[in-house]
């Protein structure tokens, strides 16, 4: 009121001293940027910490100063060709058969093989591939992370009775037709000691994925050596081999963001898993 009196009739907020901007500077903000551009999946934490800044302050310059987002590398889906997709019809097809000849017990006669990575420390998580980019940036294919830290490669032979045999890659061992046949003989064996999986026994219907150790003449030959009958694996199918949906993610999160000091903690500690399961588990 007293404004008005004066003949201020000004509706703005008049100037006033306050603290200083000490952060929001040109020099700040390019700092901000090369960092980003040197490492595009950098953490807005990390450049507080270096910076010595809040990260609202940091989210605030990358999104509204250097107009930059963080997102997900791009999935690009793989198209089949036609011979590909024939093959997809006849390994259906011979799918169908077996199940045909036998609905109420199929399940049983099939053993699958899927194998996965195990780490002394996995910390991946989601958002760990996700980089820095501005309105114009393309979004990069996502690969595969490649965790620097001790890890090996466990092999897991299972069907619906659960884990029939698990196999640790020796270190140095190259995975060739010659160690894949070892693995079924040792399988074999241990169809034969489990006297409650004789239908496995009688029949076993073999799946596994389209690796070059696994699609060796010399692999197919074995298989018919042991008795058992070779299903096809289609092209990009990872359906068929559900270890991917079921088996494994429950088992990384188990051994997610734990330390392990040796191969035989992380082996106890996944096996104390596995053997713990359900009975219907793997159904």
């Amino acid at each position: 009121m007293a404004q008005f009196k004066r003949g201020d009739f000004s509706s703005c907020d008049a100037l006033r001293p306050g603290r200083p901007k000490t952060v929001a500077t040109p020099e700040i903000i390019d700092h901000i940027h090369e960092l980003i551009l040197v490492a595009r999946r950098i953490s807005a934490k990390s450049i507080a910490e270096q910076l010595g800044i809040s990260r609202e302050r940091v989210g605030s310059f990358v999104h509204e100063d250097l107009d930059m987002w963080k997102l997900s590398a791009k999935w690009v889906p793989k198209y089949l060709n036609a011979d590909q997709k024939h093959q997809r019809c006849q390994s259906s097809e011979q799918i169908s058969e077996f199940f045909r000849r036998d609905p109420n017990d199929f399940l049983s006669w099939l053993v699958t093989m899927d194998e996965t990575l195990s780490y002394h420390y996995d910390p991946e998580t989601k958002r760990h591939p996700m980089e820095w980019r501005d309105s114009g940036s393309p979004r990069t294919k996502k690969s595969e992370y490649k965790n620097p830290l001790e890890k090996f490669s466990p092999r897991f032979f299972w069907g619906q009775d659960g884990i029939l045999l698990i196999e640790y890659l020796p270190k140095g061992q190259t995975i060739n037709s010659e160690y894949y046949s070892s693995l079924l003989v040792q399988l074999k064996g241990v169809l034969k000691k489990n006297a409650c999986r004789g239908k496995v026994i009688k029949g076993v219907l073999s799946l596994h994925d389209n690796a070059p150790a696994h699609r060796a003449l010399a692999i197919q030959k074995k298989h018919c050596y042991l008795g058992y009958q070779y299903l096809d694996h289609s092209s990009y199918s990872p359906d068929l081999a559900p270890s991917d949906y079921h088996l494994f993610p429950g088992l990384k999160k188990q051994l997610k963001i734990r330390h392990f000091s040796s191969h035989a903690e992380v082996i106890a500690a996944a096996e104390t898993w596995l053997y713990a399961q359900p009975s219907d588990f793997l159904m």
